[in-house]
């Protein structure tokens, strides 16, 4: 995995991202096949108040569907959900989506911590996380999750970030499986497709 790692198949992906995080996004999964078929979930920090464009942004980048993760929405494989403005997004534990106005978390809602801890508790050790580019410290604490229920976590490099801050956050609070450019993240995403 990228030299001969071992773990077991993946069901789902987590990814956050915040400053400089569309671009980031775009390196990552612009180039993924028809035949991904795993679910991607992601928050991206955005002002509240305002209508989200990035599921039409990504929808005309990728094969495969995208689009808003609704309340009580059944994670579906093959499937890009982005988190919508203004709300938390959690996993439950029947693998549906839920939303919530509950207080921000590091000035967020929706908070990819929230996002996080929620699939880890979720999927165990079937979930990646993947923390990129970021201008505080959300994520750190959801991918120490992931780690801690075995799924595989990881990092973009900071020295690549546009905004290194969240990705150091991350990596100053538990030793991720991977700190890698995007490049090598969209790489691995491939793998772990194959699995």
């Amino acid at each position: 995995m990228t030299p001969g790692v071992t773990h077991q198949p993946i069901q789902a992906v987590a990814i956050g991202a915040s400053a400089g995080g569309v671009h980031a996004l775009l390196a990552v999964l612009a180039d993924l096949p028809r035949s991904f078929r795993l679910p991607l979930m992601v928050v991206l920090h955005l002002p509240e108040g305002r209508k989200s464009q990035l599921a039409e942004i990504f929808q005309y980048r990728l094969p495969f569907a995208v689009r808003e993760a609704a309340d009580k929405e059944s994670i579906a494989p093959a499937t890009l959900y982005f988190a919508c403005p203004g709300y938390h997004l959690s996993v439950e534990m029947d693998r549906t989506f839920s939303l919530s106005g509950e207080e921000a978390v590091h000035h967020s809602r929706p908070s990819i911590d929230v996002l996080m801890e929620s699939a880890a508790d979720a999927y165990g050790p079937a979930l990646a996380g993947v923390v990129l580019t970021g201008a505080n410290s959300d994520g750190a604490a959801g991918l120490a999750r992931i780690k801690q229920q075995g799924g595989l976590t990881v990092v973009q490099d900071p020295a690549e970030a546009e905004v290194p801050a969240m990705p150091e956050a991350a990596i100053r609070r538990l030793q991720p499986d991977f700190i890698l450019k995007l490049a090598g993240i969209r790489d691995l995403l491939l793998e772990l497709n194959q699995a």
